[in-house]
C-alpha cells in the first residue's frame, strides 16, 4: 500500500471571480482535516500557506493541542493534530514527503472536473499497489488553480450531492472526509 499524505492549499486557490488568491487559514479546517487524516491512515497534512503570519497561526493551533493546555483537555486531538506538517509552498511539501516533486504522485480533488477523470474505486485500487507516496490535494476558496490542476498526475472524479439545482460546494473538510472514505474506507 502506497503511502499518502494530504494537503491543504491556501495558494494557489482561486477566489469567487476565478482570480488567483490566497485564503486565510480556518481553525475548524485544521481540526476536521487532522482527525480525518489520521483515522484513514494518512501520515501528513500539508498545510500550505506563503504568508508567514498564517503559517504561525497554523503552529500556535497545532502547539496548543500537542503539547498545550489542549493537550490535557483532549488528549486525543493531539494524536491528528501531530499529522500538521507547516509549509509555505506546494515544493516544501514535495521535498518532505517524497524528495521532490518526482518522488510524490500529486493527486487533486475538485468539484469541477478538468481533463482525464479517475473514478475513486480506481484510485482506490492504484492506492493498494506499490508506487511513489500520494499528496491528495483539497483546495480551499473556489478551488485549486487550473495550472494546479494540470500538475496532478491523477483527478479524482469530482464529489456530487443531489441538489437539483445542482449546488456543489461542500467545505473542504467535508470534501476531505468524503473522499477519504471512498479511498480508504
Amino acid at each position: 500500500m502506497r503511502r499518502l499524505a494530504l494537503g491543504l492549499v491556501h495558494h494557489p486557490v482561486l477566489d469567487r471571480q476565478g482570480e488567483l488568491s490566497t485564503t486565510a487559514i480556518t481553525n475548524l479546517d485544521l481540526h476536521d482535516m487532522a482527525r480525518s487524516a489520521k483515522t484513514y491512515g494518512a501520515e501528513a497534512l500539508y498545510v500550505v500557506h506563503p504568508l508567514e503570519a498564517q503559517c504561525e497561526l497554523a503552529r500556535r493551533i497545532r502547539d496548543h493541542w500537542i503539547e498545550g493546555r489542549g493537550k490535557k483537555r483532549i488528549p486525543t486531538r493531539a494524536v491528528a493534530l501531530e499529522l500538521l506538517r507547516i509549509v509555505p509552498t506546494l515544493e516544501r511539501a514535495y521535498d518532505e514527503l517524497g524528495g521532490g516533486r518526482g518522488g510524490v504522485e500529486l493527486w487533486t480533488t475538485a468539484a469541477q472536473a478538468r481533463g482525464s477523470i479517475t473514478s475513486f474505486a480506481e484510485a482506490r485500487a492504484r492506492l493498494a499497489e506499490e508506487g511513489p507516496p500520494v499528496l491528495l490535494l483539497f483546495g480551499t476558496g473556489w478551488g485549486l488553480t487550473p495550472q494546479l490542476l494540470d500538475e496532478a498526475d491523477l483527478r479524482t472524479e469530482p464529489i456530487r450531492g443531489v441538489s437539483p439545482s445542482g449546488y456543489n460546494h461542500l467545505s473542504v473538510r467535508s470534501a476531505c472526509a468524503i473522499a477519504l472514505d471512498r479511498l480508504r474506507g
